[in-house]
């Protein structure tokens, strides 16, 4: 039997920090103290004008390429989730494939789930693995939600941030991927959504994120537990049989109310929101990436990923590192 297992982790932050006392500085009407208690953030990264969301999968898929022991020549599929891509097309994903030189006509294209991007990316890819029909795989998931913000709504552009996490996914004879659930509601929509587009070179709408914050919370509570339970039942693996809860890093206080809800402490979940905010479909590649190199998560040990997005979506993948 095929299985797909984890082979290398990359991620990648573009240039310095941007704490919340520098957002302050800069003219926005709050407080690192205000942002920090309600969010646990602290600081988060902002692409350069001239950055792409591309660049950033580049740089975060040589870190994992590496990782894996692998050449670029190897990868057969590129899956890349973004809600931020370079154009409307030519894709993302087809965009990284030649800057890393791959022309072996393997299939790249981008995937857009939001911040449950990741996890939607790597259960559709373990899905082409087990097929068959591909080897190894590189998931990537890559944003400059910086791009998409208001930055008069101190409710919503202290929140966000860019960067890019991947890992390569490669077939194996030895189990990987566990589970996964995926899942969507799309009437929930307007209350996480970016509600406008180009039409004939002019943009239509508002071309802004917009959150209604307090309804985005208790619906990321309620279906992050959902699918914990469901994913680990599905694999038939107790949730204290679980080492590390990676769940999207939108906010501090959703993990902790998801983790108690779980009954996971907070001991046994990777929270690398604080340094950099919410990256959306980049959030939890970047924490397992940062957990992988760390230390924290090690080899045979029982990852637990897991998302919720606008639109609304929500999924989970377990999987055995």
């Amino acid at each position: 039997m095929i299985y797909a297992r984890v082979a290398g982790t990359g991620s990648y932050l573009p240039g310095e920090p941007v704490t919340n006392d520098d957002l302050v500085a800069r003219g926005i009407d709050t407080s690192d103290e205000w942002i920090a208690e309600r969010t646990g953030i602290r600081a988060r990264h902002l692409a350069a004008p001239d950055v792409t969301a591309s660049q950033l999968a580049y740089e975060a898929s040589v870190r994992a390429i590496e990782a894996a022991g692998c050449q670029p020549s190897d990868i057969d599929l590129i899956i890349v989730a973004t809600s931020t891509p370079d154009y409307i097309f030519p894709s993302t994903a087809t965009l990284l494939q030649a800057r890393l030189g791959i022309t072996n006509g393997g299939a790249a294209f981008d995937l857009q789930a939001v911040c449950t991007g990741f996890a939607y990316a790597l259960a559709t890819a373990e899905k082409f693995i087990r097929s068959g029909s591909n080897k190894r795989a590189l998931v990537v998931g890559a944003e400059v939600f910086s791009r998409i913000l208001d930055w008069n709504d101190r409710g919503t552009c202290v929140l966000f941030g860019d960067g890019a996490g991947a890992v390569v996914l490669e077939a194996s004879d030895k189990p990987g991927i566990l589970a996964t659930a995926l899942h969507a509601d799309g009437s929930h929509n307007p209350i996480l959504c970016v509600p406008g587009q180009i039409n004939r070179g002019s943009v239509t709408g508002d071309p802004f994120l917009r959150m209604d914050g307090q309804a985005v919370f208790k619906f990321a509570v309620r279906v992050l537990s959902e699918v914990a339970r469901e994913v680990t039942a599905q694999a038939g693996v107790p949730l204290d049989a679980v080492d590390w809860l990676i769940p999207h890093q939108a906010n501090i206080r959703i993990m902790q109310a998801t983790g108690r809800r779980l009954g996971v402490p907070m001991e046994k979940v990777i929270a690398t929101v604080a340094q950099h905010g919410n990256t959306s479909a980049a959030s939890i590649p970047l924490a397992l990436d940062h957990a992988v190199r760390d230390g924290r998560v090690q080899r045979g040990q029982r990852l637990l990923l897991e998302g919720v997005g606008g639109g609304f979506t929500w999924g989970a993948v377990l999987l055995e590192f």
